[in-house]
């Protein structure tokens, strides 16, 4: 299972001594079909497994049906997911490292949608990818300011 092996590969990377950026995310279908939670929550089980210190770790919800697409999760969609992420974390972990963890939003992030992304209480930054090329990403920096 991909979500296993990702999780072997935080452990292997937080035991070397590296801090780690987790993605977790789900499939269109499994969004369409209501399993959004199921999916991630089952991710971050898993690589919860593997950790011992979480002030190393950073979650970053990327579904992958927004990746490099130009489609993204609306405002509410990512706050839903991370907001329950952290709720997830706070019951299965602690509330100390539930307070304390960054949970960040990735897939299709630009320019036009970060400052509305950014508004969202439990969305505490962006992973970005192609965007981090234009002259636009000076506008995902700093839309959380």
């Amino acid at each position: 299972m991909i979500g296993q092996l990702v999780a072997e590969k935080v452990g292997h990377a937080l035991d070397e001594g590296l801090k780690v950026i987790a993605c977790i995310g789900e499939l269109l279908a499994e969004r369409e079909a209501g399993k959004t939670t199921d999916v991630v929550f089952r991710q971050t089980q898993a690589i919860a497994a593997q950790v011992k210190d979480w002030s190393r770790v950073v979650l970053a919800y990327e579904p992958v049906w927004a990746i490099g697409t130009g489609v993204t999760a609306t405002p509410a969609q990512a706050q839903e997911v991370h907001k329950q992420l952290r709720e997830w974390v706070k019951t299965n972990v602690s509330a100390e490292v539930a307070d304390n963890l960054r949970i960040i939003y990735g897939g299709s992030v630009t320019g036009g949608n970060a400052k509305e992304l950014a508004q969202e209480a439990d969305v505490d930054g962006f992973l970005v990818g192609g965007a981090s090329l234009k002259p636009e990403f000076v506008q995902i920096v700093n839309a959380k300011v």
